[in-house]
């Protein structure tokens, strides 16, 4: 982004922060007029206890599709620190492409997004994740829901094996604060911190931010991220709230395709060679997001909920990346390209939840209606050829930086309109019905720059939902659940054409249960997934994409996590998928026949991950240790061919003491037996692998 646009972005998050502290000072000064007789504090439920929009009020055991919370207690167990790491819990979760370390990428449930975007998210029920703003980190973050299967019916437009909702850490009436300070492998250095606090009576404010400089395993790379997600809560009355939150980032990150195979073969470079050039500088991609909830409980049955979020994303800069000609004579081309987009995304949305009865029977409903605006701006000068290096002895900066020439140059506008309705009836104490639709209508422009054409299409669609669960006992429930979704595709084809948007079905039937007095809870689901007009990259280095036609999903799943014990808990999710391109195609980029049956990219068949906790007292001090470890079978690594990405398991530890009341100290290894292993690839030429054995060190003030 130039000096402009972060100038901008700064100038209005200072402006936010001071009308924050203004409201602070001043409901500070009117709490201190409170005669002293009335200003007794009265108990009040934490903010972070709001209803989460789509969600209803439904137990797990009485919801027809398969669900993982993932909450923070898992996720500092586990050491996650960004939403790569948080999903790596959820076995239904495959790592996809990220796009040189700039943004996340997965498939849920075989079936990856739109591959020209990031995955799309949510953030407290808002489609909310659109953009260009780099890796999502984790701090502010209370929990990460992985929410399985048929969703369009409320979420709409979402991904056809199920959506991610991150529920952010939101303020308390209680003061607490948190500074932790950490030190790791590779001069990683990173600082959060996080405090809330009532400022009145009615209104609690919360301040999170984190600051992360950090090198790598990867030869040249350095990278430096920066945070603060300040939000304020105002209890308007005994039935009213309104919340603000404001997410603020900025990253500078190199972009790093990784390594590559040598005529099929991976491991033949070592694991920390870069083949970009370190002249080039970081990519910087910020971000400035807002959302405003208003909560309003008309009576103990019925409340509405009304919101807004509105998200800037930039991402612009250099990057030299290896072409796909292969190895020759030890050296491989490469390519020059400087980006420039910019996103905007709006969301609006209403929602009026409740139950009643008729016809002796039980209602629960979840009604609205929700709009939302995606502006993609992208803007590609390229430059091809006579940028070789030796893959075995690079040397950097041989060649004068050359002048690039537009490729890329257009903006993308999506619309779409959409009202919902979902009824869960009881049919008896034990039998309940769940129906839903969504309607919604939807309008995509292309405006071509670059050749000075303009395209425009338009979609009207129903999407409905149905599902049934039967409680067997009290702690156990059979469901199944069947529904539809379609995706508006961004990009366009190599005519310049945009594309009919992706429509989906998904089916799903499964098992519910707990174990242990209620303290272990688990899933077994077994789910198909179909889809068509799915997208692949057509041709990588103009930005062109192809539809391909049908694909198919089927596979089982195993989640529990919970109490084994008082002092010992389990976290276990497994998933088995076979996800498989339906239909035979030629891909003209790369010139080959890619067969009925292949495998989607980047999809193991098989994977785990698992985790044991075990709560103790250390030389009289409380205490915690465990370990977990991810199991991600052989994958297809290049689409269309028999290029595998090998199966890997890497392990972790920590230990965790309370050294006092305030203080604690965390010590953690990760890739405990330093397994080399590739996370995930587009073509055998852009591999990532993965980190080495790593060690971090943390303390932990509370105050």
């Amino acid at each position: 982004m130039n000096t402009n646009k972060k100038g901008l972005k700064l100038t209005y998050l200072s402006t936010c922060l001071v009308s924050l502290f203004s409201s602070q000072g001043m409901a500070a000064d009117k709490n201190e007029q409170i005669d002293s007789a009335n200003a007794s504090v009265i108990e009040r439920l934490a903010v972070t206890g709001t209803r989460q929009a789509y969600q209803g009020n439904f137990s797990p055991l009485e919801t027809p599709q398969s669900e993982l919370k993932i909450d923070l207690e898992a996720l500092e167990d586990a050491g996650a620190l960004n939403l790569n790491q948080a999903l790596d819990l959820s076995a239904s979760v495959a790592r996809q492409n990220n796009f040189g370390g700039l943004w996340n990428s997965f498939a849920l449930r075989g079936f990856v997004g739109d591959e020209n975007l990031p995955s799309n998210y949510l953030v407290n029920g808002f489609n909310a994740g659109r953009g260009f703003g780099g890796s999502r980190d984790l701090s502010g973050i209370e929990s990460v829901e992985v929410l399985k299967g048929p969703r369009a019916a409320l979420f709409g437009r979402g991904e056809p094996g199920g959506t991610v909702n991150l529920v952010t850490k939101r303020p308390t009436f209680d003061t607490q604060g948190e500074l932790k300070l950490s030190v790791g492998s590779f001069d990683t250095y990173r600082a959060d911190i996080d405090y809330t606090t009532p400022v009145s009576d009615d209104v609690a404010i919360r301040l999170v931010g984190f600051y992360e400089d950090a090198k790598s395993f990867r030869d040249t790379i350095e990278t430096t991220k920066q945070g603060f997600s300040p939000s304020i809560a105002w209890n308007i009355n005994d039935n009213s709230q309104l919340i603000f939150e404001l997410e603020y980032s900025d990253q500078e990150v190199p972009f790093d395709r990784g390594v590559l195979a040598i005529d099929g073969e991976l491991g033949l470079i070592p694991e920390s060679r870069f083949l970009g050039e370190p002249g080039d500088g970081p990519i910087e991609a910020d971000v400035l997001g807002h959302q405003l909830e208003f909560i309003h409980d008309f009576n103990d049955n019925w409340s509405v909920l009304l919101g807004a979020n509105y998200r800037d994303t930039s991402l612009e800069g250099f990057a030299t990346e290896t072409g796909f000609d292969g190895v020759i004579d030890g050296e491989v081309n490469r390519f020059r390209r400087y980006r420039d987009y910019d996103a905007q995304y709006q969301v609006f949305r209403g929602e009026l939840t409740g139950h009643i009865k008729l016809g002796g029977l039980k209602h629960r409903l979840i009604m609205g209606v929700d709009s939302d605006r995606f502006e993609n701006d992208q803007v590609v000068l390229r430059v091809r050829g006579d940028q070789y290096i030796n893959v075995f002895n690079p040397v950097y900066g041989a060649y004068p930086l050359p002048t690039s020439t537009s490729n890329t140059d257009r903006i993308e506008i999506q619309k779409s309109l959409g009202v919902f309705i979902q009824d869960q009836i009881s049919i008896t104490d034990k039998l309940d019905i769940r129906v839903g639709a969504r309607f919604d209508d939807y309008e995509q422009t292309l405006n071509n720059r670059l050749s000075d054409t303009k395209s425009k299409q338009s979609e009207s669609r129903i999407s409905p939902q149905f599902g049934i669960v039967y409680e067997v006992y009290d702690s156990i429930s059979v469901y199944a659940a069947y529904g539809e979704n379609f995706r508006p595709l961004s990009g366009t084809d190599s005519n310049g054409d945009g594309f009919e948007p992706n429509q989906s079905t998904s089916a799903e039937v499964g098992v519910k249960f707990t174990l242990n007095d209620g303290a272990l809870f688990g899933t077994v689901a077994v789910f198909k997934v179909e889809q068509d007009n799915m997208l692949v990259v057509d041709d990588p280095t103009v930005f062109t994409s192809a539809a391909i036609g049908e694909a198919q999903s089927k596979g089982v799943e195993i989640d529990m996590n919970g109490e084994l014990t008082e002092d010992l808990t389990l976290w276990l999710s497994y998933a088995y998928v076979d996800a498989t391109i339906q239909n035979s195609f030629f891909d003209a980029n790369f010139g080959f026949n890619v067969d009925a049956g292949s495998s989607l990219l980047n999809i193991p068949e098989n994977q785990v991950s698992l985790q044991l906790v075990k709560s103790t007292e250390l030389y009289g001090k409380a205490a915690k240790y465990g370990g977990g470890l991810v199991y991600v079978g052989s994958r297809n690594g290049f689409f269309g061919t028999d290029f595998k990405l090998p199966s890997y398991t890497t392990a972790r530890a920590f230990v965790d003491v309370d050294v006092t009341k305030s203080f604690g100290l965390r010590a953690e290894v990760d890739n405990l037996f330093d397994e080399t292993y590739y996370t995930n690839s587009f073509a055998d030429v852009w591999v990532q692998p993965g980190t080495p054995r790593s060690v971090r060190l943390t303390g932990t003030f509370k105050f």
